[in-house]
């Protein structure tokens, strides 16, 4: 037998796997199994709360007159909404709700209150998440701060602030700070 000279057999190429059917392997190995030992979940953003209100000239003007009973007002646009955070001396407001409150305390210090029912039922926007922590970064003598907030959900060291609203009421005393009133002189 004489073999004619011609094209060599061709050899059966494998069948290669598309982007969208290699995706869909993948949703399914994730699915069934989890991820494997070499892909590992992006490490979440470390968030400095409260880092863009500490030294822009308003808050700054904001918590002078907080700490000297004055009043003052800025408004902040968060998600294409305006509002509005105000100070008359003895309460910060955001959006015109109580967010903090002073108490006096003796002479030359105030005890400031967090209303836990007002930080809650704003703990979705982000300006009022900066700012409660941005107050409480701006006093030093309160320490450092324990409220933090963690998947649209503030916490209180390592409980949620909306736990222990119904056992204890709405106001969270957080500590003492110094504050600038005009102080009476002794009389002679």
């Amino acid at each position: 037998m004489v073999e004619s000279p011609g094209k060599a057999p061709k050899k059966a190429k494998e069948k290669r796997q598309t982007p969208e059917e290699r995706q869909a392997a993948l949703r399914y190995n994730h699915m069934m199994y989890g991820p494997t030992a070499g892909e590992f979940r992006p490490a979440p953003k470390k968030v400095n709360l409260g880092g863009a209100y500490l030294n822009h000239p308003k808050f700054q003007a904001l918590m002078a007159a907080f700490k000297k009973g004055a009043a003052y007002q800025f408004e902040v646009t968060d998600k294409g909404k305006v509002y509005t955070i105000a100070t008359d001396g003895t309460q910060i407001l955001f959006d015109g709700k109580t967010l903090y409150y002073s108490r006096p305390s003796n002479r030359h210090e105030d005890h400031l209150l967090l209303d836990r029912s007002v930080a809650v039922a704003y703990q979705n926007i982000d300006a009022l998440v900066h700012l409660a922590v941005a107050v409480l970064r701006s006093l030093p003598e309160l320490g450092t701060p324990q409220l933090s907030h963690q998947n649209h959900e503030f916490l209180y060291g390592p409980d949620p602030l909306e736990a222990s609203i119904a056992a204890s009421g709405p106001n969270l005393l957080i500590g003492s700070f110094k504050h600038s009133k005009v102080q009476e002189k002794p009389r002679k």
